[in-house]
């Protein structure tokens, strides 16, 4: 016959707790609080994860969109690469004739 405890099993959620605050504890060094006191290295990664996620947020976007969606964007962007145009160029000043 198995012994009985007297101790009941720990609860799902207490368990994660405790497994979660442990690989914190692991994961938690001088490495990563240096990465949170630098601005400038902390930009960095973000921006790196940023690349990141765009490279695979512009795939699936492509996927996701209706042909009649894309045809719309496409002419939004063309029509702000042009206005970028026009505000670059300086006026043409008519010329005066010469008699």
């Amino acid at each position: 016959m198995p012994k009985r405890t007297s101790k009941a099993k720990p609860d799902v959620v207490q368990n994660a707790k405790r497994v979660f605050d442990h690989v914190i504890d692991i994961t938690e060094t001088e490495e990563t609080l240096t990465i949170m006191e630098n601005p400038a290295l902390l930009s960095r990664v973000m921006a790196a994860i940023g690349r990141k996620g765009g490279k695979i947020g512009g795939k699936r976007r492509l996927v996701t969109m209706t042909e009649e969606r894309r045809r719309q964007v496409a002419s939004d962007a063309a029509k702000a690469r042009w206005a970028k145009v026009k505000a670059a160029k300086p006026p043409v000043k008519p010329r005066k004739k010469t008699a």
